[in-house]
């Protein structure tokens, strides 16, 4: 009997002393805890204090083992999709997105400081340094109304630069309407804000439109969109010819923004008027030089400076009944 008291005792003082100092350790206190069980101290512990220990390893096992914790769930058990948690972190996701917007607007445009966004005298508006890069990017052809021209987009073997490539084909769509065909296009995708608003891009204290290709001799039409809410003027943009000129060498295009003549679906207007750069939502790349097959251009990068040497306005004449505007 007296040792059976001993034994009785000493587990007591274990469970008193020796077990709690295990559970207070941040690493391995609740595997120790585990580990020093046994059906004999469940039987001794007091309630209260079986309901603080379980207290104290919920409390380690957040506050300690938060980072390593898995979510291990069950392959059989299909997860739940709540429809109005998926609404609510689309809002906080925009709201996050208009305050970035609100900051930025104090701090300067586009978050930069004023004095230097005055300085500034060279712009990259878009370059190719990898596929997220593409992504701002949308390539179509004449396959969208039944012709046979295909065009593609990838990154070149040094990802320093986009490979756009294809064939273009001008035989006309055999759907009884069509008289024409022959197109390949790359347009950037319209900036977008907080709650899905357009952006749009401001080069006001920019006039030259720079690029750094290389082709293969064959000429493109660079197409600029402005920001318009108004649906007549959808199909309206303005056009300038870019020729490459082939070969191994990279060939720096410069436009200047008074070159670009204003067009609507593709003819070319009598009324024409400068280019409004403080509200320009996107820029596209055109082919359709009616020669079939293969081509292919890599870019650089896309953007715009400031050439303190030009100084026109508009390059294209106009007479005040055409365009009275100009003459006021």
């Amino acid at each position: 009997m007296a040792s059976f008291h001993k034994l009785l005792t000493g587990t007591y003082i274990h469970r008193n002393f020796l077990k709690p100092r295990a559970a207070l350790h941040p690493f391995i206190g609740v595997h120790f805890v585990h580990c020093s069980s046994s059906p004999l101290q469940k039987q001794v512990a007091p309630a209260d204090r079986v309901s603080q220990q379980r207290k104290t390893e919920e409390g380690l096992q957040e506050g300690h083992h938060k980072e390593v914790a898995l979510d291990i769930t069950s392959p059989d058990k299909k997860p739940e999709v709540s429809f109005d948690k998926a609404i609510r972190d689309e809002a906080i996701e925009h709201l996050k997105r208009l305050k970035d917007e609100i900051m930025a607007h104090w701090i300067g445009p586009e978050g930069r400081p004023v004095h230097e966004v005055i300085m500034e005298q060279a712009r990259v508006v878009w370059q190719f340094r990898g596929k997220e890069d593409l992504e701002k990017w949308i390539v179509t052809s004449d396959k969208t109304i039944g012709g046979k021209s295909e065009i593609f987009l990838k990154m070149a073997k040094n990802n320093q630069s986009a490979l756009l490539y294809g064939t273009l084909s001008s035989e006309a769509p055999q759907d009884g309407k069509s008289t024409q065909s022959g197109y390949c296009a790359i347009v950037s995708k319209i900036p977008m804000g907080a709650f899905l608003r357009r952006l749009s891009y401001d080069w006001s204290q920019f006039n030259t439109l720079y690029l750094r290709v290389r082709g293969d001799g064959r000429p493109w039409m660079v197409n600029i969109r402005q920001s318009t809410e108004f649906l007549q003027r959808k199909n309206q943009m303005y056009s300038y010819f870019m020729f490459t000129r082939g070969g191994p060498y990279w060939q720096e295009v410069k436009i200047p923004f008074s070159k670009f003549f204003f067009s609507n679906q593709g003819r070319v207007r009598d009324f024409q008027r400068p280019l409004i750069v403080d509200k320009i939502s996107s820029i596209g790349l055109t082919l359709a030089d009616k020669v079939d097959g293969p081509f292919f251009l890599e870019i650089d990068f896309i953007g715009v400076f400031t050439d303190p040497a030009h100084t026109e306005e508009l390059a294209y004449e106009s007479s005040p009944a055409i365009n009275p505007d100009l003459f006021r």
